[in-house]
């Protein structure tokens, strides 16, 4: 699990503002098409970004349940969402929804499922908790897609492999579709969200991968503290010297319940 300092805190403050994590959570507003008077759940709400924008387009006859199993990340929502009556912010997991059976319109998780060792079992909960008829709408990376440059690609190769131990499964948008057609739902579209950066920017992913990889792979032992400290500060040359890249594609799967 990842555990973040002040300093870090901050700093992915900033970045789920910026433009590349907006864009994400724009791709999965747009694939839930919210309604007014809609039962929301936002399984893995995190810091409430996601449930504050849907609770804008319900109005008062709907609701979103931010669900999350980090007493910080709820404690983030709460104060996040505060001034909306229609959320509520609630304690449990992917595979343990506080909420009663087919009792949702819609349900969206944003970078969740690549964390959980039981995607079956996720699965079937959302399907418990949907209506007939509810949309499921999955965000996730397929991290086999990352394309990072470095003068010195061996040692880009190590550090990535070693932050895949941060994760559980790291090709949702490939294994997931089959989970959902299994457990009765209907996928009715995949579609790839593709960043890519020239520039290193302060709110970028980019950005707040280096920030977020250095701490980790050091913490778990992986890649030694100078390795570390080398291959950051090389992508900050990079990016002074007009040579920088990064690409990933993000994907929204977009399932329906039968």
């Amino acid at each position: 699990m990842l555990r973040f300092g002040a300093r870090t805190a901050k700093l992915l403050e900033i970045s789920y503002q910026g433009s590349d994590f907006s864009r994400r959570r724009r791709a999965s507003f747009d694939a839930l098409r919210p309604k007014p008077g809609d039962a929301i759940a936002d399984i893995g709400c995190g810091n409430g970004m996601l449930t504050l924008e849907l609770s804008r387009t319900i109005g008062d006859g709907g609701q979103v349940y931010g669900v999350d199993p980090s007493e910080d990340m709820r404690l983030a929502a709460k104060n996040r969402c505060e001034d909306f009556t229609n959320v509520e912010i609630l304690d449990g997991t992917a595979t343990d929804l506080p909420l009663e059976t087919g009792s949702i319109d819609n349900a969206v998780s944003l970078q969740v499922f690549e964390y959980l060792d039981d995607l079956p079992a996720a699965v079937s909960e959302a399907a418990r908790i949907l209506k007939p008829g509810g949309r499921l709408v999955v965000g996730d990376m397929h991290w086999d897609t990352i394309a990072w440059f470095s003068d010195h690609p061996e040692r880009m190769r190590k550090v990535l492999d070693a932050w895949d131990h941060h994760l559980v499964e790291r090709c949702i948008p490939a294994v997931l579709p089959p989970v959902l057609r299994g457990a009765g739902f209907q996928v009715e579209e995949i579609i790839p969200i593709p960043f890519s950066d020239a520039e290193l920017r302060p709110d970028g992913l980019s950005n707040m991968m280096i920030h977020l990889i250095k701490p980790f792979v050091v913490k778990k032992g992986l890649i030694s503290e100078n390795e570390a400290s080398d291959w950051a500060d090389e992508q900050t040359e990079l990016a002074e010297a007009g040579r920088f890249f990064f690409s990933i594609t993000h994907f929204v799967i977009m399932a329906r319940k039968h």
